[in-house]
């Protein structure tokens, strides 16, 4: 199948038979990053743009990586060094962006619905890297492709989300993703942690670890932003650490083949202990290289589709 979306905004809008095709896709691409030129032809003509209103580390060099190995011309707009910072709108970096006749733009913004809004403004296609707590769609793609790739598939498995599930987008793509995928999901966390009505979504809500992680196949640990600790949500970072950190002892209550993930970047310590982030399940460093190809899936068939049938060899 052709992959028909012109941008890829959140998971919730995709189907599983579009999922698959993305996931599938990162197959060859992980292969093209193995060799000694990591680089085709394939995109060679095309731009790329990362526009970014937060930080980033992992998900920016990423993109830009893997435009980059796929030939395509690459750009950075860094808002603290742009026009934004002189009060220009996000609508008139659109029309900017667009009069420069950019073939993708890549935005993260701290506001919920922003690459909707900025893919109505442009032609270009918009790819979401993280808006506001609503949704990271591709850091659930290469969290579905790293579980598939360690696990066979993603059909029937046992995952937990473990940790600040309220403020977290990466909670929720994963969710849209995984349950379309037909795996069972748990969030396990403290109340004040919790949004409301997360039932809803077809998962399975725990606030105690003994009973949340018990006999799950997959735990996703989430980074605790300890921004919110401002806010009086838990009571410390020792006491959270204690109750919901992720160490040997919780460890116990998974399956013994448990595979281990986190988003990054990683509060060393706090949401996971160093043994376990260090450890034989933990799979963190290949997610970053799997998020390298699943970002070249994405590019490639956004600006490929309907100009060739078969991904590069």
């Amino acid at each position: 199948m052709k992959f028909k979306q012109k941008d890829v905004l959140g998971l919730e809008g995709l189907s599983p038979q579009e999922i698959n095709l993305i996931l599938d896709t990162a197959e060859p691409m992980k292969e093209i990053m193995t060799r000694d030129i990591k680089k085709v032809p394939t995109l060679r003509g095309h731009s790329v743009i990362t526009l970014f209103y937060e930080p980033s580390t992992r998900t920016r060099t990423s993109f830009e990586l893997a435009a980059k190995y796929l030939g395509a011309d690459t750009s950075s707009v860094t808002v603290a060094a742009s026009s934004v910072k002189k009060g220009e709108s996000l609508r008139d970096t659109a029309r900017t962006l667009e009069a420069m006749a950019a073939d993708v733009i890549i935005i993260r913004h701290s506001a919920a619905g922003a690459p909707h809004q900025l893919a109505r403004w442009v032609s270009a296609r918009v790819i979401n890297a993280g808006d506001g707590a609503h949704e990271h769609p591709t850091q659930a793609l290469l969290d579905m492709y790293t579980i598939r790739e360690k696990k066979g598939g993603l059909q029937g498995l046992k995952v937990a989300i473990l940790g600040d599930i309220s403020h977290s987008r990466v909670a929720r793509s994963n969710i849209w993703g995984l349950t379309k995928m037909g795996a069972q999901v748990r969030v396990v966390g403290p109340t004040t942690l919790m949004p409301p009505e997360i039932d809803k979504l077809g998962v399975e809500v725990y606030h105690h670890w003994e009973e949340g992680l018990r006999d799950v196949d997959v735990i996703n640990v989430l980074r605790i932003q300890l921004e919110r600790q401002k806010k009086g949500l838990f009571p410390s970072i020792r006491e959270y650490t204690q109750l919901y950190g992720l160490d040997q002892k919780k460890l116990q209550a998974a399956k013994s083949d448990v595979l281990v993930l986190h988003p990054g970047p990683v509060n060393r310590g706090i949401e996971i202990s160093p043994d376990v982030q260090d450890g034989p399940h933990a799979a963190i460093n290949e997610q970053v290289t799997n998020g390298v190809a699943v970002r070249m899936a994405l590019l490639y068939l956004l600006m490929a589709r309907g100009e060739q049938d078969e991904v590069p060899a």
